[in-house]
C-alpha cells in the first residue's frame, strides 16, 4: 500500500496567522500558553499523541507543518492582536468586495499581504527549538501506540494542540476506510467517490488520505493535488438527462470532447443495465472502456425480475454484474470493464469478491468519510520527570523516527 515520502510544509496550504494566534484552537489552549508566559513559566515538556484503535495513520506531514509554521510566540502580543484584528477584518471585507468592486477587492488583498508581513516581523518561530519524533503517513498502528513526542517548552506549542489532533483524526479515519475496502476488493481498483457526501474544503486533504489508503483514483482535481495526479470520472446522469435519456449520444459526446479520458458509460439510466450496455458497446465498440453499474437501491433492474425471489434483487447486486458481463461477452465485447458504485461498503465490497462478481472497479463514497479515530495528546513528562493524568504514562515506540 502507498506510504509516501513526506510531503513539504506548503503543500498543506494552512492559515498560518490564524494557526499562530490561535484562532482556530480551543480556547483553553491559547489561554493556557498566555498564562503560563505571563507567569514567567516555560515548563520542558514531552506530549504524546495516540488513539485507541488499529488504524491506517495519516496526517502526521501535516501536523508536522503545523508545529513547523506554527510554534512560537509574539514579540509583542498587544500590537498582535491589533494587527491580526484588522487583518480578520480585512479578510471579510475581501470577500465581500470580491463581486462588487474589483478595485476594492484589490486593494483590500494588498493591505491583507502588508498586515500579514507585519504579523511575520512580530512572531518568534520557536519549531527549531522542538524535538519531535513521529511515525510516518501509511504506517499501520495499533490501539493505544504513540504515534508522536513533542518535547519542548510547552508555551511554544501549547495553542497548537486542537489543530493537529484534528488534522490526524480526519485524515486517519479516510486513510483506515479506504484500506478496509481495498483489502475486500481483493486486488480491485477502489475509486474514492465521496466529494458529494462532504464539505468542498476538505478535498485536498482527503484525497491525500485515499492515496495514502490505496485508492487508485478520485473525483476531484483537489483530491488528487496533494499526491500530484489528476480526477477520472464517468458520464454522469444529468449528462444522459440533457440529451433526452440517451445514453448513447450522451457518451459519444463526452468522448468527442474528451478523447484522452477512458471512456466509462453510465448505463442504469433507464433501469437497463444489460440493454444499455450493449447499445453503448455496439456503438462505441474499441473505444468503449467500460460501464457502470449504479442502480438505485430502492429499484430492481429489469433484466433481474424474472429472477426475483433467492437473493436480494434491489440495486447493483453480484447477479446483475454477471447479468452485464455474460451479455458483453457473448456480443464479443470482452475488453468492456464493469465498474460499479452505489451504497458499496467494505462489506459489501467482500460479499461481491466472495460470491465471484466480476467486477473491475469499485466505485465507494459516503462509507470512506465515516467512523471516528479520534487523537489523544497528554503531557507525560515535566522537566524530564514523569508527569501525567490518572491512567496515562509515557509510553517509548521504537519506530518514532525523528522529524528533521
Amino acid at each position: 500500500m502507498q506510504r509516501p515520502g513526506r510531503l513539504d510544509s506548503w503543500v498543506f496550504d494552512l492559515p498560518v496567522q490564524e494557526l499562530r494566534r490561535g484562532y482556530r484552537s480551543d480556547v483553553y489552549f491559547w489561554r493556557s500558553k498566555i498564562a503560563l508566559e505571563k507567569a514567567g513559566r516555560h515548563p520542558r515538556v514531552t506530549m504524546q499523541v495516540f488513539q485507541k484503535h488499529k488504524a491506517i495513520l495519516c496526517g502526521i506531514d501535516e501536523a508536522v507543518a503545523v508545529l513547523r509554521l506554527a510554534s512560537g510566540r509574539f514579540r509583542d502580543y498587544q500590537r498582535a492582536y491589533r494587527l491580526f484584528d484588522e487583518l480578520i477584518r480585512l479578510k471579510n471585507e475581501a470577500r465581500r468586495y470580491f463581486l462588487s468592486d474589483r478595485q476594492k477587492y484589490l486593494d483590500t488583498v494588498r493591505r491583507k499581504i502588508e498586515l500579514s508581513e507585519q504579523l511575520d516581523r512580530e512572531w518568534q518561530h520557536g519549531f527549531g527549538e522542538l524535538e519531535v519524533l513521529a511515525l510516518r503517513d501509511g504506517d499501520e498502528i495499533a490501539p493505544w501506540e504513540t504515534v508522536m513526542h513533542i518535547t519542548g517548552d510547552y508555551t511554544l506549542f501549547a495553542h497548537l494542540e486542537t489543530i493537529y489532533l484534528g488534522v490526524l483524526a480526519r485524515r486517519t479515519r479516510i486513510a483506515t476506510n479506504v484500506r478496509r475496502v481495498v483489502q475486500a476488493a481483493s486486488g480491485k481498483k477502489v475509486l474514492f467517490f465521496p466529494a458529494r457526501f462532504d464539505h468542498w474544503a476538505v478535498q485536498g486533504g482527503d484525497g491525500y488520505a485515499a492515496y495514502v489508503g490505496g485508492a487508485h483514483g478520485v473525483s476531484t482535481d483537489a483530491q488528487a493535488a496533494w499526491w500530484g495526479a489528476e480526477a477520472s470520472g464517468t458520464v454522469p446522469h444529468a449528462l444522459i438527462a440533457s440529451t433526452g435519456g440517451d445514453t448513447v449520444e450522451a457518451v459519444r459526446m463526452f468522448g468527442a470532447a474528451y478523447p484522452r479520458v477512458n471512456l466509462v458509460a453510465l448505463v442504469d439510466f433507464h433501469n437497463d443495465c444489460v440493454g444499455t450496455a450493449l447499445e453503448c458497446a455496439r456503438a462505441l465498440g474499441d473505444e468503449l472502456w467500460a460501464v457502470r453499474l449504479d442502480t438505485s437501491e430502492n429499484l430492481v433492474d429489469r433484466s433481474i425480475i424474472p429472477e426475483m425471489g433467492e437473493f436480494t434483487p434491489t440495486g447493483v447486486a453480484p447477479e446483475l454484474v454477471c447479468k452485464v458481463r455474460e451479455a458483453l461477452d457473448r456480443e464479443g465485447f470482452e475488453h468492456i470493464r464493469i465498474v460499479v458504485s452505489g451504497g458499496f461498503t467494505a462489506e459489501k465490497v467482500a460479499r461481491f469478491e466472495e460470491q465471484g462478481a466480476p467486477v473491475d472497479a469499485y466505485g465507494v463514497g459516503s462509507c470512506l468519510v465515516q467512523g471516528a479515530y479520534d487523537f489523544t495528546a497528554d503531557v507525560v513528562r515535566v522537566d524530564g520527570r514523569p508527569c501525567a493524568k490518572a491512567g496515562r504514562r509515557f509510553r517509548a515506540n521504537p519506530r518514532l523516527q525523528l522529524v528533521r
